[in-house]
């Protein structure tokens, strides 16, 4: 056991906490979620994420650790006409096909046919929308918005995880200064709040799958390949049946997908953590045990966090969406032959555009796959 282990364990919990809370409260707000229903999806989240961390770190000796789907949180932010018993159903379906995927090869093998440049410019319409926002409320507050802005390049320059958690600090301190924030209520203990599913057909179409895709494209594939660069054989089965059984169950207090961590996964997978490889597992423990201690007290935190300007809430899920934008928006137009058809989905998606009840990941995605074939079709045929 070295220190090093826990401070790698701690520094993750909070890029991953503090970096990516807002963007929970964002879909939490956008699917008209109460106060009790939005405390019991994070603590549900936190708990899930203890757990599915401990079991599998400690079963398997490897440094796997678990996260929330932030692209996933992005995604349902974005929904419009959507209520929180049809999101409920929603994320049962995404849980649902994360465990089909594990049990059935198959539907893995399908959704890796989707491809890359696809399901990226997917994603990165889903999180233009967070950029956009910043600047809307710079408009609106900034005195508040422009030195965050600041303090984010400035410091982006030598982290950009810790940027992040610098921009909330100030931001918090900021928003004090300038007599911004809400009356605290009174503070407690976390309590779920059961939530009865409605499986509406639209919804599930609409927000489920891409729910599902965008959590497996964005965080579970490139988590195993964060595992993988660490010379780790990922078991790719048991980490999505943990992490499967654990978002179907905690679906029915409020919870998105948990899966496998990526960004936050590479804090305890490094020679940093401890130089013996076979022991940086011992980093999972310490990360369950932060997540479940954040759990116990997850309805204060978004109590507190609820007394912040919605500026503020804006501002850092635009700059903690920002990398995973870039990184999205590089990967879609890396192949010049897939160029066209995920500018068509990235379009399409940012737009904002619904229709019969599906919103516009859905169909940028429809669109994508349409413009994608017809191009790989005439090029077969030449």
């Amino acid at each position: 056991m070295r220190t090093s282990v826990i401070i790698s364990a701690l520094v993750a919990i909070l890029v991953g906490f503090g970096s990516s809370v807002a963007v929970i409260l964002a879909a939490a707000k956008a699917v008209g979620a109460t106060p009790d229903q939005t405390s019991s999806w994070v603590a549900a989240l936190c708990l899930a994420i203890a757990g599915t961390t401990a079991i599998l770190s400690v079963r398997h000796r490897m440094p796997i650790v678990t996260a929330w789907s932030t692209p996933g949180a992005a995604l349902i932010a974005t929904s419009q006409g959507v209520g929180m018993e049809q999101a409920v159903g929603a994320f049962f379906l995404a849980a649902v096909l994360i465990l089909a995927t594990a049990a059935f090869r198959p539907i893995g093998a399908l959704m890796t046919r989707i491809p890359t440049a696809i399901a990226a410019a997917m994603l990165a319409g889903v999180l233009f929308g967070f950029i956009l926002s910043m600047f809307d409320h710079l408009q609106a507050s900034p005195a508040l918005v422009l030195p965050l802005l600041a303090v984010f390049i400035v410091f982006r320059l030598f982290s950009a995880a810790w940027a992040v958690l610098v921009v909330l600090m100030a931001g918090v301190a900021l928003a004090y200064g300038l007599e911004m924030t809400r009356p605290i209520e009174t503070l407690e203990l976390s309590r779920f709040t059961y939530i009865h599913p409605v499986f509406d057909p639209v919804t599930l179409i609409g927000l489920g799958v891409p729910l599902y895709i965008v959590t497996m494209a964005s965080q579970n594939l490139p988590g195993f390949a964060v595992l993988k660069a660490a010379d780790y054989d990922a078991p790719s089965r048991s980490i999505l049946t943990v992490t499967g059984l654990a978002s179907l169950i905690t679906a029915a207090v409020g919870a998105h997908s948990s899966n496998l961590a990526a960004i936050t996964a590479s804090l305890c997978t490094g020679s940093d953590t401890h130089p013996d490889k076979d022991k940086r597992w011992l980093c999972g423990p310490f990360y369950a045990l932060g997540y479940a201690l954040l759990g116990i007290f997850g309805a204060s935190l978004v109590t507190l966090f609820a007394s912040f300007p919605d500026a503020l809430i804006a501002t850092v899920a635009g700059v903690a969406l920002s990398g995973p934008f870039i990184a999205s928006l590089s990967a879609s137009v890396t192949e010049e032959r897939d160029r066209f058809a995920a500018i068509t989905t990235f379009a399409v998606t940012a737009s904002g555009f619904s229709a019969f009840g599906l919103g516009a990941a859905m169909w940028g995605l429809i669109a994508g796959l349409i413009v994608f074939g017809l191009e790989h079709l005439k090029n077969r045929n030449r």
